[in-house]
């Protein structure tokens, strides 16, 4: 009798870790898919190497005063939480996860394209847990359409060509032999400009992964919105132009003709960056229509990155020193120094 119960036991505890291990596997394991086409990040913030991403009130960001580091916090600041002890760019954000390009030697860098140093394209969970590598070779400007990640793909037989790949790491490919920037998209459909055979603006339907051309000539860094296409015309001084997103053959608005750098449009406003050859060169806010031009710093900065609070930007020449101003409204421009935390359990 005694032997007969030790044997149920042990039978007992037997199927209790199978069905545990069963439950790790297929519920908590599991990859939440998306519904429908979501969107992880917007193109401004994709091209400025998406060093900052807000999902619901909450802000994912590469965190300067801790070798750039995955941390969040409040749109409107405080509260911080460590999220990766991995520098981090390209950051996404949906409903379950964290998608970001990591940085493998954990060490400061400069955020410029080609400067892989071993990067790859990684998962997580919002809280920072359960990290898993979707792509494993060097990787660059990713962003999230759907249930696909679209980014630049480095391998020593092909170099830089596009690829995507699903978010639970399956069905990776290449959709294109170019280099093409995979940073602007709403909903399904993807944006670029050509890279080898023209520079026309072109669009992606992820659905059937078939192309068209929208516009025709030399253009750069194409953005979009409910509205409108804005781009950076190279053969006009690199001016700043829109054409309304309900007819792209009508006649382009001009919105800046200084020499456009940079630029990142959020709502109803415009930040860009002018270079000037002689000195003069500033950081710029305009309204998407092209009124109120304002100043807001003197000199070269990159990495323009706004979310609805605050817009952050780097020092062109000191990646580490990082600014941050009111997206809207007046106020000047003042040092992002968040701190740093130990990361959390």
């Amino acid at each position: 009798m005694h032997r007969a119960r030790n044997i149920i036991i042990f039978i007992v505890i037997v199927a209790a870790i199978v069905a545990a291990t069963l439950y790790y596997r297929l519920e908590i394991k599991a990859v939440k898919m998306n519904d429908g086409y979501v969107n992880g990040n917007f193109g401004g913030n994709n091209y400025n190497n998406g060093l900052f991403c807000e999902y619901n009130g909450t802000v994912y960001f590469a965190n300067p005063d801790d070798q750039y580091c995955l941390y969040s916090m409040p749109a409107e600041g405080g509260a911080l939480r460590k999220l990766s002890t991995d520098a981090v760019s390209s950051i996404n954000v949906d409903e379950h996860y964290i998608y970001f390009v990591r940085e493998n030697s954990n060490a400061v860098y400069d955020f410029s394209f080609l400067q892989y140093n071993n990067n790859v394209l990684c998962r997580t969970d919002l809280n920072g847990e359960r990290l898993e590598v979707l792509d494993d070779d060097p990787c660059m400007y990713a962003t999230l359409i759907g249930n696909y990640i679209y980014y630049l793909h480095y391998d020593d037989e092909t170099a830089t060509t596009a690829y995507r790949v699903r978010i639970d790491g399956k069905e990776k490919e290449r959709i294109s032999t170019e280099p093409i920037y995979t940073c602007c998209c709403m909903e399904r459909y993807l944006y670029y400009s050509g890279h080898t055979n023209d520079h026309n603006i072109h669009r992606m339907d992820t659905s059937t992964m078939s192309s068209s051309e929208i516009l025709t000539g030399n253009y750069w860094m194409p953005q979009i919105t409910d509205d409108a296409v804005y781009y950076l015309d190279l053969e006009d001084n690199y001016a700043l132009k829109k054409v309304p997103a309900s007819n792209f053959g009508e006649e382009p608005v001009i919105l800046s003709d200084e020499y456009v750098q940079n630029y990142n449009v959020y709502g109803s406003v415009i930040f860009y960056q002018t270079h000037e050859k002689n000195g003069g060169s500033k950081l710029c806010r305009i309204n998407t229509d092209g009124s109120d031009q304002k100043v807001i710093a003197e000199g070269e900065y990159k990495n323009i990155n706004i979310t609805s609070t605050y817009t952050y930007f780097h020092d062109f020449n000191d990646n580490g020193l990082t600014y941050y101003t009111p997206t809207f409204g007046d106020g000047g421009f003042v040092p992002f120094s968040p701190g740093r935390v130990a990361e959390e359990e």
